[in-house]
């Protein structure tokens, strides 16, 4: 184990490689089935029983150490200022490239942590959602910004968060359609009453334009974390994921992107590529990649799309 970074100077994290991290799975133990891992990863994004056991039960483990000593937190305040509030949702963000595997992380843990001892309720939330309807963004022209700051309306997503720190015990959220490359109208999420909330997006520990009278978005979260990959492989699972769309969902006629279903692969390859170049690749340099030493965790994937190494902030 390590404390430093590649430079040698000291580091606020603490580095495990894979071997040392899967031996801190700690006394937690989990049953879950060939059907549940094929339920959980996202297209071109491998993922096996071992991923899980290996990176995510012990993630599980340290989360469960910080959601116990809040609720014992909680317990003592309340004694203290002899109350009896009601405990909030423990909140966990999570943030990283488009493509870099954040949805399948996410997914990954609401169904680990929900084995938890207790089986707390565990709702997931994704940032998608709160990206203003295209026809917004059309008016503001800046819907080739899509997933930029600009693009969300952060003052209904701290609304939301607002709302799960204050007791609020059903709200609706909205609802993204990848399909339709736009909110679903007539369709909104309902977030009642969760133990743990797990909040998904690019943009989630950004502190740029994402804040309302000096407020941001992780500023909710009782822990954060970051999936990190060199962009060389973020770039090449962005590119076969689309190519991969192509042949399959871009085929649908409702597809907002059914006009690229015709393309042969060089075709398609040049345009994902184009796309990364011109949109993916800025939001990163600019916007995303500052963030990730905000986070609590970083979770460091190889080009296999596998985990490969471990930060933890010291505490």
């Amino acid at each position: 184990m390590s404390s430093s970074n590649q430079s040698g100077v000291d580091s606020p994290f603490q580095l495990f490689d894979r071997a040392e991290w899967k031996g801190l799975n700690g006394h937690f133990s989990y049953h879950l089935t060939e059907d549940d891992v094929k339920n959980l990863h996202a297209l071109n994004e491998p993922l096996n029983i071992t991923e899980i056991e290996e990176v995510y039960f012990p993630l599980a483990h340290l989360l469960n150490i910080f959601i116990e000593r809040t609720k014992e937190a909680h317990s003592v305040v309340n004694g203290f200022l002899q109350k009896n509030t009601q405990r909030l949702p423990f909140i966990i963000g999570i943030a990283g490239s488009v493509a870099v595997g954040k949805s399948t992380t996410a997914r990954v843990l609401q169904k680990v942590l929900s084995m938890l001892p207790g089986k707390p309720k565990v709702d997931l939330v994704t940032t998608d959602g709160f990206l203003y309807p295209n026809s917004v963004l059309i008016d503001r022209n800046i819907l080739n910004r899509k997933g930029f700051p600009e693009s969300y309306d952060t003052k209904l997503l701290l609304g939301f968060l607002s709302a799960m720190k204050s007791g609020v015990e059903k709200i609706e959220v909205p609802m993204y359609s990848h399909l339709e490359y736009d909110i679903i109208k007539e369709e909104q999420q309902v977030v009642t009453k969760p133990d743990i909330l797990i909040v998904e997006g690019i943009n989630v520990l950004q502190v740029n334009s994402s804040r309302v009278n000096n407020v941001f978005v992780s500023d909710y979260f009782d822990y954060s974390i970051y999936v990190d990959a060199r962009e060389a492989d973020i770039m090449k699972w962005y590119v076969d994921r689309f190519e991969s769309l192509r042949a399959t969902s871009f085929q649908n006629p409702d597809s907002y992107f059914h006009r690229y279903a015709d393309m042969n692969k060089q075709e398609s390859v040049a345009m994902a590529t184009n796309i990364w170049n011109e949109i993916n690749r800025p939001n990163l340099h600019e916007n995303i990649l500052p963030t990730r030493y905000r986070a609590d965790l970083i979770l460091e994937k190889g080009s296999h799309h596998f985990v490969k190494q471990i930060k933890i902030r010291k505490i």
